[in-house]
């Protein structure tokens, strides 16, 4: 049965974390969290499920499961998925997407690891014009 589901590599979608105002003091700082489709069709029924967990000060934490249903994105767009704290930034920062196209299912999960949201990971993410951390 399990060899019977198609396993169909998704390509062209980025996860994308962008600070607001860098200007601030670190831990006044407002990051967002964006999906970016840069496919030339539409997604649909689109849903994330995000979360942290990690070691933290030597012991095992967990963040909520938190559930984002975006809905249908056109092609060559983005969407907010939702603010981020940077004191998770330490943590291992999971968000696990899926969405249909055309009827067939497809999903990823992304993970941003401890540290890696940082400025001096940075690259120019698209559609947004803006500076941030992506992976795709």
């Amino acid at each position: 049965m399990l060899r019977d589901i198609k396993h169909i590599a998704v390509e062209d979608i980025a996860i994308a974390v962008i600070p607001v105002d860098l200007n601030l003091a670190e831990e006044e700082q407002i990051w967002e969290v964006y999906i970016l489709n840069l496919k030339q069709t539409p997604i649909e029924n689109v849903m994330i499920a995000s979360q942290g967990y990690g070691v933290f000060k030597g012991e095992e934490v967990m963040t909520s499961t938190l559930r984002h249903f975006l809905g249908d994105m056109s092609p060559l767009s983005f969407s907010l998925i939702e603010p981020i704290q940077h004191k998770v930034f330490g943590l291992n920062n999971e968000y696990w997407l899926s969405f249909y196209i055309n009827g067939e299912i497809f999903d990823k999960k992304y993970i941003f690891l401890p540290e890696s949201i940082n400025p001096s990971y940075f690259t120019q993410i698209p559609l947004l014009e803006k500076r941030g951390v992506m992976i795709r």
